[in-house]
């Protein structure tokens, strides 16, 4: 692929592609879509090279066979990884894996020669994620462009992990302001977190928008069978701005007892969706699967009737546009969602499913009407959700728009 840039002389010169150093703490086999989106780079003609840790995050330990691989090449992208400490559940042992990852990467970089054009981080938890592409960026003299799907120090805020009058975060919110300054470019994975950059982190950073695409869009999988009359399927976090405890708890409402509720996941609100399910003896009405790796989940999305998509409309974070959203509209099915802000748009937008208020009678209200709707109406609803993931979220899509971003700052 060939790119044309006018220099400020006016000077027409061509480029072929772009050496891209992408930096990110989780990457393939952990599920990110920051993977699909490096080798969507790749696709496109672009040189890619990934700063990563080894693979551990949902594991409790690092995966055995990546012990000792430094590199790799997959897909078309090469991947050098870090050593850093696993993460486990504990909070000391989650502290211990960001900054073990914060310290790799940088002794990385200071050991790298390699030359690149731009750096390409996503910022997911923790903030300090970006630390090596800026060190990259002062060592060579190169843009930063951080896709920021992740607000600093407001996760930590929405999980209650720290309180926002405490030290921690005093020094959590200087730190991440700092590390947000220096990068040259922000691309917003939804358009709400260009207000929490201006009236939180008071910065003015030229910024774009891309949101992200889904970890895993429909394709041919290995068949299953939901046993339901009308299949209802949550695939995600099972964590607190999930909301994971009202799924039982409307469930319990539902009258219509041949439908189904499947749950997909695993996270800190596992236990007590189990208790809840056996709480209201809905253990054959609300199904939980357990843990299922992204592309075999493909099989599930592609078996239910609706689909099921919640975030705690809480701060910033509670506003913006949950990937699962974003994978549910990738297979074509309708949604009930339980969103607000950017999400809440996007679904009103598409046209495609019921948004709920978040308390268990609106929600059994809406699986009730979308039950009773006929095989027909719901196809068509989920018709219009495919249609719009295209127009906005398909992995093309996602790629253009970051590959556009990154050769506009490259000089």
């Amino acid at each position: 692929m060939t790119y044309y840039l006018w220099k400020k002389k006016r000077a027409l010169y061509k480029i072929e592609s772009m050496k891209i150093l992408a930096v990110c703490q989780y990457y393939y086999p952990e599920n990110i879509v920051f993977t699909n989106i490096c080798e969507e780079l790749v696709k496109q003609g672009h040189d890619v090279t990934v700063l990563t840790g080894k693979p551990n995050y949902g594991y409790g330990y690092i995966i055995p066979e990546y012990k000792n691989v430094k590199f790799e090449i997959i897909n078309g992208v090469k991947v050098h990884r870090v050593n850093l400490k696993p993460r486990k559940h504990s909070r000391l042992s989650i502290i211990n894996n960001y900054l073990s990852f914060w310290s790799s990467s940088k002794r990385w970089v200071r050991h790298c020669k390699e030359k690149f054009d731009i750096v390409y981080s996503m910022s997911l938890s923790p903030v300090t994620i970006l630390s090596a592409g800026n060190l990259y960026k002062k060592k060579h003299h190169v843009k930063h462009v951080v896709h920021c799907v992740d607000l600093w120090p407001e996760s930590v805020l929405v999980t209650h992990a720290v309180r926002k009058n405490s030290l921690t975060y005093k020094i959590l919110y200087k730190w991440s302001k700092n590390l947000y300054e220096k990068v040259d470019h922000v691309i917003f994975g939804s358009p709400s977190y260009g207000e929490y950059f201006k009236d939180v982190l008071k910065l003015n950073k030229k910024s774009s928008f891309a949101a992200l695409p889904s970890l895993v869009e429909k394709r041919e999988v290995e068949p299953v069978e939901l046993d339901g009359k009308v299949n209802i399927l949550y695939c995600g976090n099972l964590g607190t701005i999930q909301l994971i405890n009202l799924i039982p708890e409307s469930m319990s409402l539902v009258e219509d007892k041949d439908i189904k509720f499947h749950v997909i996941g695993m996270g800190p609100k596992t236990e007590e969706l189990k208790s809840l399910i056996k709480q209201y003896g809905l253990e054959d009405r609300v199904i939980y699967h357990g843990p299922i790796p992204a592309k075999r989940a493909a099989a599930y999305f592609d078996a239910a009737d609706i689909l099921y998509v919640s975030l705690k409309g809480d701060g910033y974070v509670g506003k913006t546009i949950p990937n699962k959203l974003a994978m549910s509209m990738a297979f074509g099915k309708p949604i009930i969602g339980v969103l607000e802000g950017d999400g809440k748009n996007v679904l009103n937008e598409s046209k495609g499913g019921f948004v709920s208020q978040p308390d268990k009678t609106s929600i059994s209200v809406a699986i009730n009407k979308m039950a009773k709707l006929s095989p027909e109406e719901r196809k068509r609803l989920g018709d219009l959700n495919r249609a719009y993931y295209q127009d906005h979220f398909s992995i093309e899509k996602t790629g253009q728009l970051v590959s556009d971003i990154l050769l506009q700052e490259v000089k």
